[in-house]
């Protein structure tokens, strides 16, 4: 857990144009994790973009070190991925193998966290295999992947800039999705 009582959870997601309708997602995933009575952070879009993750340099970049900075302090984790061809964005896949750079901490990877996963995607073929692999890397990462995790359909359902999305039933997955994250990580630190 984190260094003092308050719990954090970590948004990573979205894509290159900001206010992309996954980033929208993120943040109502989020919303639902705070009103749980976390702390929230959000890393998405531009921050993302990061040499491609190798292992043989030692030297990263400095938004590489505030990713996995960001990600060891976490208690929680929501990643929101846009569906592309049917696989998650190479920018989201990019910032998930630097988590290979937390092997040899006490807790290795994503080890002893929940992960909120969801992808947004113009068709259910690619929302649903985007969210698939999600899971199967979270696995992967040693993390606990929740019970629930959402496949947005962005030709019907569109999210504005208030928080909000033409669809409530998708608003409840989400924010229900950031809630199971921080009721997790909150029973995880005994509070």
């Amino acid at each position: 857990m984190t260094s003092t009582n308050a719990v954090h959870v970590l948004g990573i997601g979205g894509s290159l144009r900001a206010g992309s309708q996954s980033e929208r997602a993120l943040r109502i995933a989020l919303d639902g994790a705070a009103g749980a009575g976390v702390t929230t952070e959000l890393i998405a879009g531009p921050e993302l973009v990061l040499p491609f993750y190798d292992t043989s340099l030692e030297e990263r970049h400095e938004r590489a070190v505030r990713l996995v900075e960001a990600i060891r302090r976490a208690d929680g984790i929501i990643v929101v991925s846009p569906g592309y061809h049917g696989a998650l964005s190479g920018l989201v896949k990019n910032a998930l193998d630097y988590v290979e750079d937390l092997r040899d901490d006490a807790r290795p990877y994503l080890d002893g966290r929940a992960v909120g996963l969801a992808a947004v995607a113009f068709g259910w073929q690619a929302a649903v295999t985007t969210l698939e692999q999600l899971r199967t890397i979270t696995h992967a990462l040693r993390g606990w992947a929740t019970p629930l995790g959402g496949s947005i359909n962005t030709a019907e359902t569109k999210f504005d800039e208030a928080g909000g999305a033409s669809d409530e039933k998708s608003v409840r997955t989400l924010r229900l999705m950031g809630t199971q994250v921080a009721e997790f990580a909150l029973s995880r630190a005994g509070h």
